[in-house]
């Protein structure tokens, strides 16, 4: 975080104010978040269901690699923790998932390398870093569940769930520019290896 105001973004996202975003920039999403984990990927990569088969649309959309804690009651669906799953496990699928459906943001934590940072540049797509650890404080962010797809297939950690989210706060860190801010802490760690070595 930079020490400037969060950016206010609202989905679905434009690809200008997707192009618009930058490294190191703290952000607050509003809208409709679909949390997507390996098997949801991995459907959506051998299936290839038009748009007609799904009930939510991709289109200038955030997925957020989440398998969230879920609460049955009488008053419907509640969130009890969302917080990210590590988005290498998705590396191999989201090149395609980001040309194919038009997605504008991918969330998760960790990062994610290569293929995916050349499909955000060219796309017009952003990698939104979410807070880990903190699962139960961001289900506060998370005002109501909308639909969920692919429960009774996959089960509920898996399953694709339309989360409605106010102010879900995460950071860019990876830009539609083709900076990464983990490849930038990789390099300088790297190089800081590189002195102690030297000097050691």
């Amino acid at each position: 975080m930079t020490g400037k105001p969060a950016i206010n973004i609202k989905i679905p996202i434009s690809k200008e104010t997707a192009r618009g975003l930058r490294v190191g920039q703290y952000v607050l999403l509003n809208g409709i978040v679909l949390t997507a984990r390996d098997k949801v990927h991995k459907y959506l990569f051998s299936k290839r269901p038009d748009a007609g088969a799904m009930p939510f649309s991709l289109e200038g959309g955030v997925i957020y690699h989440c398998g969230p804690i879920i609460r049955q009651s009488p008053e419907g669906a509640r969130v009890i923790a969302a917080g990210p799953t590590t988005s290498a496990r998705m590396q191999m699928y989201e090149p395609f998932i980001i040309e194919h459906y038009n997605v504008r943001g991918i969330m998760g934590k960790g990062g994610m390398s290569g293929a995916v940072a050349n499909a955000m540049k060219e796309s017009g797509c952003v990698y939104f870093h979410a807070i880990g650890g903190a699962g139960a404080l961001l289900a506060q962010r998370i005002k109501k569940v909308s639909g969920v797809w692919l429960l009774e297939e996959f089960g509920p950690a898996e399953a694709m769930w339309a989360f409605e989210v106010e102010d879900f706060p995460a950071v860019v860190t990876i830009d539609s520019q083709g900076n990464s801010m983990h490849r930038q802490i990789e390099d300088l760690s790297r190089q800081r290896l590189e002195e102690i070595l030297i000097s050691g």
